[in-house]
């Protein structure tokens, strides 16, 4: 065999999101694109905002000696800074800009934290329905994924999580507003899992760290608040990227930030600063950091994606769907009428609408739909998701 056995096991499984979105675009050439609606991909169809345009010209205007060389693995102190300084407001704590570190999106920076925390055999803790690449990002590192079920509406079941905590376990991986569900984690739920990790990790001797992956944060439906994590547990590090609020995930640019109380701090800094440079990321794109380091606070209007939400939502619900109305993110994870959701998203297919099973979150028996998509696809798809629907109910 010319390529590894792991890797190829995985390109024979697959992923059913990147699956999808390629059976897609070869139904695209054969329909045309006008007649497939496609929900595969959470690829946002906003703009990003003005400002970010007017930031990247200003940027690319510049030309000082060195502009386009190394910097610190780390990123621009500058740029650091102005993220440390926003992120205190919205964590309520205060955070430097040595707590912070540029990455290449927030995948780039799950992989620096597992790289830097994970010992072979340690494991991972996710709830499930979880985001499919969080198997990968822990096996790169020599880690086990372990999945635990959710409540029936998507929230944390902290016993068993509880249940799930061995002396192998070295994280809980968490995301909120949560892809797929949409589901946002409630403070008082972070809090009891704060203190269910401190408890834990004092009865096996051994820091359980809580990542807490935050690329939808900013894009909250009705309100509801994203609760701020590094107040809550000082075993906390956050990751995220710009790709859904600034609607530039082409451009793979984030951070990642260590809670300033985190017991080994300065060791999780250093060992993260390595991590960035050996696995090849060397630092986050330059032009990106400095673009950034202007955009602290500008995002999309997620009421934009709300309008969007409301209008799959009162259609499905009008054909007959069952679902938990999402309180974030893009997505929505309504339940399949068989138990066989790879079926019923085939069934779909038939149709030309384009879905992803639950089964590829963990999640058998439910389907996601990504809703970042034009209006005329949401309403056009409908009679087909009827259809499909009651076949299945005859």
């Amino acid at each position: 065999m010319s390529i590894a056995e792991k890797i190829h096991t995985i390109l024979e499984k697959s992923s059913w999101i990147r699956k999808m979105f390629e059976e897609g675009a070869q139904l695209k050439t054969e329909y045309g694109a006008e007649n497939v609606f496609d929900f595969s991909l959470g690829n946002p169809n906003l703009q990003p905002p003005a400002r970010f345009k007017e930031v990247l010209i200003d940027v690319a205007k510049a030309s000082e000696p060195g502009y386009h060389a190394y910097m610190p693995n780390t990123g621009y102190p500058s740029v650091r800074k102005a993220v440390a300084e926003f992120l205190s407001k919205e964590q309520g704590v205060a955070i430097a800009a040595d707590d912070v570190i540029m990455t290449c999106g927030a995948a780039g920076a799950l992989n620096v934290i597992l790289k830097a925390i994970l010992n072979p055999g340690d494991e991972v803790i996710t709830p499930a329905p979880y985001f499919v690449e969080y198997g990968f990002y822990v096996d790169n590192h020599g880690g086990t994924l372990k999945t635990v079920p959710s409540k029936s509406d998507f929230t944390l079941d902290l016993e068993i999580i509880k249940a799930a905590i061995t002396p192998k376990t070295k994280a809980v991986l968490i995301n909120s507003p949560n892809n797929p569900s949409g589901q946002v984690y409630s403070e008082e739920s972070l809090t009891q899992l704060g203190a269910l990790l401190q408890d834990e990790g004092r009865r096996l001797k051994r820091t359980i760290y809580l990542i807490s992956d935050e690329p939808y944060r900013k894009i909250a439906f009705d309100g509801v608040e994203v609760p701020s994590l590094f107040p809550l547990y000082s075993e906390t590090m956050i990751v995220t990227s710009y790709s859904k609020d600034l609607s530039i995930p082409g451009e793979r640019i984030g951070f990642l930030a260590v809670n300033p109380e985190a017991t080994y701090r300065n060791d999780l800094l250093a060992g993260m600063t390595l991590a960035n440079r050996i696995l090849g990321y060397v630092n986050a794109p330059a032009l990106m950091q400095r673009a950034i380091g202007s955009l602290q606070g500008v995002s999309v209007d997620p009421g934009f994606y709300q309008a969007k939400r409301d209008l799959l939502c009162d259609g499905l619900s009008t054909c007959g769907y069952e679902f938990i109305m999402p309180k974030g993110a893009f997505y929505l994870f309504p339940r399949s009428p068989i138990a066989d959701d790879v079926a019923f998203v085939r069934a779909l297919q038939e149709e030309l609408i384009l879905t992803v099973p639950g089964s590829g979150f963990g999640s058998p028996g439910f389907f996601r739909i990504a809703f970042c998509v034009d209006d005329n696809t949401i309403t056009k798809a409908m009679p087909g998701f009827n259809r499909v629907l009651k076949r299945f109910q005859a």
